[in-house]
């Protein structure tokens, strides 16, 4: 098999990107829509799969990442001389799984729920990239929201928050109107 010259042009950019690229950013690129880019990555998927090539082609939430296989991962790690990235805590995994369930959320909703100030188990979880802003609420101080990112869902071997196990047993409805946030989405970066 032999991938076509639109699915060469996705692979192309997809590596020269090297983090997640949204389905409808990538379609505009190359002129195809976000449908047609789910179609053409299949196949590359199945291209990298059948050739038994280092690398995977991973969906992540409506984006596309090339990455390569985690098989290969210590000796990516040893040839870059990256040091190994300390586990998360438990504190840490505690707060992840609190605002991964309930995103987007403040850090005075995450003491609340955990009984203990959490700002520096935050703080950690931004600067390894696994929450990230999501705006501010529209309350009294404008409290930063925080909501998980493509890394957390590469990280947790999971497509999307859909795959996230289910931990309350039962199905929940939709939010009551009392409980849904009005955001204020956060401030564009400056261009440089």
């Amino acid at each position: 098999m032999q991938l076509s010259e639109t699915q060469n042009k996705i692979f192309a950019i997809l590596f020269a990107a090297g983090e997640p690229l949204d389905a409808g950013r990538l379609g505009e690129a190359i002129g195809l829509t976000p449908e047609e880019i789910h179609t053409y990555s299949a196949g590359i998927s199945a291209w990298l799969e059948e050739g038994e090539l280092p690398l995977e082609l991973r969906r992540l939430d409506g984006s596309y990442q090339l990455c390569t296989r985690s098989l290969y991962a210590g000796e990516i790690r040893r040839a870059l001389e990256l040091r190994r990235n300390t586990p998360l805590t438990p504190a840490a995994l505690e707060v992840l799984a609190i605002i991964a369930y309930n995103q987007p959320v403040t850090r005075g909703f995450v003491e609340q729920v955990r009984g203990v100030d959490s700002s520096s188990v935050v703080t950690s979880l931004v600067e390894k990239g696994l929450v990230e802003e999501a705006g501010r609420l529209e309350l009294p101080g404008k409290p930063i929201a925080y909501r998980t990112t493509a890394v957390f869902l590469r990280c947790f071997g999971l497509g999307s928050l859909e795959e996230l196990p289910d931990v309350t047993g039962e199905e929940e409805g939709p939010p009551e109107e009392d409980d849904q946030l009005t955001l204020t989405p956060p401030p564009s970066p400056p261009a440089g």
